[in-house]
């Protein structure tokens, strides 16, 4: 039987040994009333180990519903105390979530849950990057990685990236253009102004690409070209591969609208691939790419609507912004060279 702590071991006592007798649904419910009066009087750490310990007796005896419950009762008992994510915290999530299997929605209910929760008590507004992480793992090692995809890339930490990496090369191997998984990663991470893990995530993909493919390095150049100092980019015969590494580099150099020469070279690296059609030219990839523009390089979004110059004269006399409200500010960045990550981000 685990060990229990003195203020907890009243309650405990009388759960456990019902969960190893085989009586699980009596358990459940003792565990709910203890936990239940120990949160009422503010006693939220006994009524956590109550719930965390139960929890965890019955999904080692399979008992999935009741320990998804006595879960999310324990979250609740976080919500109630405030309780901030730490490594603590985390890893009373992190075991029951193994511990619950893969198999029907009971597993989802509580990583939902405690990426909400994580999301409302730590720094990250999507949620803990470590929890992230566990979770992106998990799914990967079970083979799902539609599932495992969003965590990853919510994660944003150097260890995702390349995670994520190893997993849309296997991905690939199952069918599909290699390009779109190159992107399906690095887009996403310039977008979340992650340079660090789009250039983790893009350098390992081409690595691990070409070494079950070796035929994807370009014949004109077989070792990296160096870029700067502390870049370079792999020549390979999959032109979107390619963009994704200019992409990145370029992106890493912008200033928003300072720099000139770095926008207008981001102008013309879109332009030169998306005149070659693809999947760089589609509707929705075009979206991104312009959201990075702006992001980067202050480039406005192309107008939806014919312009209007004397309601926009007028509305700048008054003081305001575009008539009827103008357009939500835009949302722009300046991610230095090689200063500091991004907050929030590895």
């Amino acid at each position: 039987m685990p060990a229990v702590s003195n203020s907890s071991s009243r309650a405990l006592n009388a759960i456990l040994p019902l969960v190893a007798s085989g009586q699980p649904y009596e358990a459940h419910q003792k565990a709910r009333t203890f936990a239940s009066r120990y949160s009422k009087s503010g006693q939220y750490d006994t009524a956590i180990d109550v719930l965390f310990q139960s929890a965890r007796e019955l999904l080692k005896v399979g008992q999935q519903g009741s320990g998804t419950d006595l879960t999310q009762f324990l979250l609740e008992v976080y919500e109630s105390k405030g309780e901030a994510v730490n490594d603590e915290s985390r890893g009373r999530l992190t075991q029951l979530i193994a511990l619950t299997g893969s198999s029907g929605s009971w597993r989802k209910t509580i990583i939902d849950r405690s990426i909400s929760w994580s999301a409302r008590h730590s720094d990250c507004p999507a949620g803990d990057q470590d929890l992230h992480h566990y979770v992106g793992e998990l799914l990967y090692k079970d083979g799902a990685f539609d599932a495992a995809e969003p965590h990853f890339l919510a994660s944003g930490k150097r260890d995702s990236a390349r995670s994520l990496a190893n997993m849309m090369v296997e991905w690939s191997a199952a069918g599909g253009a290699l390009g779109i998984f190159g992107l399906r990663g690095t887009l996403p991470y310039l977008q979340n102004g992650n340079i660090v893990g789009a250039r983790t995530f893009i350098s390992q993909f081409i690595a691990q690409s070409i070494s079950s493919r070796p035929g994807l390095l370009s014949p004109l150049q077989t070792s990296p070209l160096p870029v700067t100092s502390t870049s370079e980019i792999t020549h390979t015969t999959e032109p979107v591969l390619n963009f994704c590494q200019l992409a990145v580099l370029t992106c890493q150099r912008a200033n928003g609208e300072k720099n000139k020469v770095i926008r207008e070279s981001w102008v013309r690296l879109c332009g030169t691939y998306q005149a070659k059609g693809g999947v760089l030219a589609t509707k929705e990839v075009r979206m991104v790419l312009q959201e990075i523009a702006t992001l980067y390089f202050a480039i406005p979004p192309p107008r939806t609507q014919p312009d209007n110059p004397l309601g926009a004269m007028i509305s700048s006399m008054l003081g305001g912004g575009a008539p009827g409200g103008g357009a939500p500010p835009r949302r722009m960045l300046s991610p230095a060279v090689s200063g500091p990550s991004a907050p929030g981000l590895d």
